[in-house]
């Protein structure tokens, strides 16, 4: 493909200098490099090279940097990171669009110090994304801190996490105008791979999505939801105050407590129900935290404003870890291996056959002055699992950890793990046992299956949900 040289500088051009990050998304030059984004995407394979059309490929990265040079008087604390970007995108054009290499800009780029409330970033870098595309290809974004006084108090206190980000998101391309709500470095396309000093969420995406789902399912549900959680989903600010809360405990603690594995379980490959039991350990760590600040300050009444911000929120985590886990989580997605699904029917088994949720002539109800020491058993069911298994043999911990899942859910009936693993199996690698669990061991219960075809419109509708939306 050929581009003529009035072509050229159309694609280029040269937008005028924005020195107003509040105004970047409605600028010319953001404008321009979403569109040379979205136009370089299509030019892109799998692994983020560009095969063919170069000089249109040029044309577009022209474009694009020409763009990072307006924006960035609107991004001072990123400087560094943004001319660490156009050059990057010159070198990757100027060595013919192989496959892009991004590590400068990457360590250059250092969100987690810029935590204040509504400070705005430019992000650009060729990535997949998660629930998104699986495919390295140039994502743009503009981005805004969400970072209130009672989590920086917190964060300051007992749960330091300082590779935290919390974002909302402005403005994006297409590999977030789908589920994805999180930026991580090892998403982008890079050499090698440096020691990473952030990872982000948007809790404005999280959020949104909560507030949806969860009004249509307490509907259909017949629900009666308490005061504070239907304040909630009125309330898209107070939502994702709550949603960083509940990501700031949940993300420490992959790190935290009696681990008998790699805390984040990079490259293993295991039964997909050991995630399940890893990420729920992490929600109902936060739930379990939340309960004890709340109690801790509820007991007070000299409580500063931030303090009192700090016990509301911790009342809310508790709803939301309750009910994006039963509503959300345990219907999104595919049966395949859907670690996050397992976990969410985990949970609402749990309670009821522990008595705390009912559902009863098609009606859903909880015993909630009984509820938190329900949910705070199955974490302690799980962290004794943890404790019990630094002194077991791997797979000896992934059986019992299938135990532990099954003695609340019923496997499903063409289980080998549930009839039991041969002995040629029990004796082998630990490969032999992943390959025996069905892609979905543990099916939805009939009440998930009717809540799913129910809510499904509405969980779609979600894709690409951000703050704004709602």
């Amino acid at each position: 493909m050929s581009t003529t040289p009035a072509q050229l500088n159309a694609i280029i051009g040269e937008p005028e200098v924005v020195e107003d990050a509040r105004a970047a998304e409605t600028s010319a030059a953001w404008l321009q490099m979403k569109d040379a984004a979205i136009a370089l995407r299509e030019l892109q394979v799998k692994d983020g090279s560009i095969p063919g059309a170069h000089e249109t490929a040029h044309a577009h990265v022209a474009a694009i940097t020409a763009a990072i040079r307006a924006l960035a008087p609107a991004f001072p604390h990123d400087a560094e990171y943004l001319a660490a970007s156009i050059t990057d995108f010159e070198r990757w054009a100027a060595g013919g669009f192989g496959v892009p290499d991004f590590l400068d800009s990457l360590v250059a780029f250092q969100p987690q110090q810029h935590r204040v409330d509504g400070i705005r970033h430019l992000v650009i870098f060729p990535m997949y994304t998660q629930n998104g595309s699986p495919d390295r290809l140039v994502e743009a974004l503009i981005v805004e801190a969400i970072w209130p006084e009672f989590i920086a108090e917190l964060e300051a206190g007992d749960y330091g996490n300082k590779l935290f980000v919390s974002l909302r998101l402005i403005d994006f391309t297409p590999g977030y105008d789908t589920n994805s709500a999180v930026l991580f470095p090892e998403t982008v396309a890079m050499r090698e791979i440096p020691t990473f000093t952030w990872g982000a969420i948007f809790q404005d995406r999280e959020a949104a999505r909560y507030r949806r789902v969860v009004r249509a399912a307490s509907e259909i549900t017949k629900l009666d939801l308490p005061a504070d959680a239907t304040r909630m989903l009125d309330d898209q600010d107070l939502t994702e105050k709550t949603f960083v809360m509940w990501d700031i405990i949940h993300d420490r603690t992959h790190m935290r407590g009696d681990l008998p594995f790699d805390p984040f379980m990079i490259k293993q490959r295991m039964p997909y129900f050991l995630y399940s039991l890893e990420e729920l350990r992490c929600d109902l760590t936060a739930f379990r935290e939340s309960v004890a600040i709340q109690k801790r300050l509820s007991a007070r009444d000299d409580l500063s404003a931030i303090e009192q911000q700090m016990c509301e929120h911790a009342s809310l985590v508790q709803y939301a870890v309750i009910f994006d886990r039963i509503f959300r989580f345990a219907i999104t997605g595919s049966r395949v291996r859907n670690y996050d699904g397992l976990g969410g029917q985990l949970l609402f088994a749990w309670l009821h056959q522990r008595g705390v949720l009912h559902w009863t002539d098609t009606q859903l109800t909880f015993d909630w002055p009984e509820v938190p020491d329900a949910v705070i058993a199955l974490g302690d069911a799980i962290d004794e699992l943890y404790w019990r298994s630094i002194d077991r043999p791997k797979k000896a911990h992934w059986l019992a950890a299938y135990e532990l899942v099954r003695g609340v859910l019923a496997p499903n009936p063409a289980s080998v793990w549930a009839r039991g693993l041969s002995d040629d199996v029990l004796a082998g690698m630990p490969k032999g046992y992943t390959d025996e669990v069905l892609d979905d061991e543990f099916p939805l219960s009939m009440f998930f299956e009717a809540l799913e075809k129910k809510m499904r419109p509405v969980i779609e509708s979600t894709a690409g949900i951000r703050g704004s939306d709602e």
